[in-house]
């Protein structure tokens, strides 16, 4: 039994490990690298093994750096079954094809400049994708994937539909269990239930987005949103807030939700959500409440929205959306992408960053190399569209918000997995990882590199 890092491995994106069990291989995640252009080319390389020779992908999650490189991984020869929850199916199919839309926009653009390109993968791809999505996983129970092994999908707490899988394989005449983490999600939050406990195991592979660190309290975040956007409105601006499409949008709408209709925030605010993938994200939300919190699906049975919020606008055209780069005061933006990498958050930073009467608030993770990032650290001025734009907006960085649960929740949920002989810590950056694994305290703690491979 071999197990072998193909992403995420001392970095936050691309998630992507392989598991060899005599002659079947399984592939958990397979999702872009995002980031810088260093990391963008990362994306077209090999994948660190022959696609053709997998036998079954387990998906954890919808977002894009657990997803992402799906269709590539079917262009270059995967013809085997992929696993995944209900809600994640519905989700993967969004955000595979968003992905798709702009890489084809992106080669497009750079043909009319005289820089041939070609899309990394195209929507027929996609396509060819979403033919290999075979049995949905339920949470809990146990999916046979031949050869005396089985998977069984947990929740984890993250987004819509995300899971944490175990993996069990009899070899030599006993059980073997490799638990993946996948991205463990706070506890407490509004819209999703709380990561299950996990199954004992004797390997465990780890995300440590935020293994350095515990957020704020959920409470004292969203008083600070509505600070934040109580100060834009003292000061005549808008608040523009980069918006991650699947959760962080859908919490944000809930939270706004409250906040007008409790006086937190004045009541002629104009809300925009400025993101045809968040629209069609929170569509999905309500399609699928048996992956939402009891109380909330009750909600949605009882014929009340609870994304729904006085003054909001769903945008979807681009010529809509232009036309907010028109508005001086009043209004609430929200738009992706959250890391402001691409998508028409950067309109919206070209046009309000430069006032001081304006707010930008970041609510999620920003890796290191982005726009947002660039932001946050202080930077002076950022290049937008060829050009310099002075940062004189106030900025906001509120990071209660996370959908990754911080470092205390990590270890707990850790310390429930029992006593692993190995740990792989995953999906954070290099200093984060080793905070936390000094925090486990104990030697079978290994940070894997890009393609390193053990034997278990």
């Amino acid at each position: 039994m071999r197990i072998s890092f193909h992403g995420a491995a001392r970095g936050v994106t691309g998630s992507c490990h392989l598991v060899e069990i005599g002659r079947r291989r399984i592939l958990i995640d397979c999702g872009m690298f995002q980031g810088n252009k260093e990391l963008d080319e990362e994306n077209a390389r090999p994948f660190g093994f022959a696609a053709g020779s997998v036998d079954v992908l387990l998906l954890t999650h919808a977002h894009l750096d657990h997803c992402g490189r799906i269709p590539l991984l079917v262009q270059r020869g995967f013809r085997g079954e992929i696993i995944c929850t209900a809600a994640t199916r519905d989700l993967a199919r969004l955000v595979m094809m968003d992905a798709a839309h702009l890489q084809e926009e992106d080669a497009r653009h750079a043909r009319r400049h005289g820089q041939p390109r070609a899309p990394l993968y195209d929507t027929m791809d996609v396509f060819d994708a979403l033919d290999r999505f075979g049995r949905t996983a339920e949470l809990g129970r146990a999916v046979d994937l031949g050869h005396g092994i089985r998977a069984t999908f947990f929740e984890a707490g993250h987004i819509l539909g995300s899971a944490s899988v175990l993996l069990e394989a009899e070899e030599d005449g006993r059980t073997r269990r490799i638990l993946f983490s996948g991205d463990i999600g706070p506890r407490g939050r509004p819209l999703l239930n709380d990561p299950a406990p996990p199954p004992n195991a004797d390997v465990v592979v780890m995300e440590t987005t935020y293994g350095d660190r515990d957020h704020r309290s959920l409470q004292a975040s969203v008083d600070e949103l509505f600070a934040a956007i109580r100060g834009a409105q003292r000061r005549g601006g808008n608040v523009i807030i980069p918006t991650f499409a699947l959760e962080r949008a859908q919490e944000l709408q809930f939270f706004l939700r409250q906040g007008v209709a409790s006086g937190a925030i004045g009541p002629t605010v104009d809300i925009y959500l400025d993101s045809p993938m968040a629209i069609s994200a929170t569509r999905l939300f309500r399609r699928h409440p048996e992956a939402l919190k009891p109380d909330l699906a009750r909600m949605l049975t009882r014929g009340k929205d609870p994304f729904s919020v006085k003054g909001l606008h769903y945008v979807t055209d681009p010529s809509e959306s232009r036309d907010l780069n028109r508005i001086r005061s009043g209004a609430i933006i929200m738009a992706g992408s959250g890391m402001c990498t691409g998508g028409r958050v950067r309109h919206h930073l070209s046009h309000n960053l430069a006032r001081r009467e304006n707010a930008v608030i970041f609510v999620g993770f920003a890796a290191e190399g982005t726009l947002a990032r660039l932001i946050i650290d202080g930077a002076p001025t950022v290049r937008l569209f060829g050009k310099e734009v002075h940062i004189r907006a106030h900025i906001h960085t509120i990071n209660g918000f996370s959908a990754h649960a911080g470092q205390s929740d990590l270890l707990d949920w850790h310390r429930r997995a029992g006593s692993p002989r190995h740990s792989f810590l995953v999906h954070g950056e290099p200093a984060a990882m080793q905070a936390f694994a000094r925090k486990l305290g104990h030697p079978e703690v290994e940070i894997p590199l890009l393609h390193q491979t053990y034997d278990l």
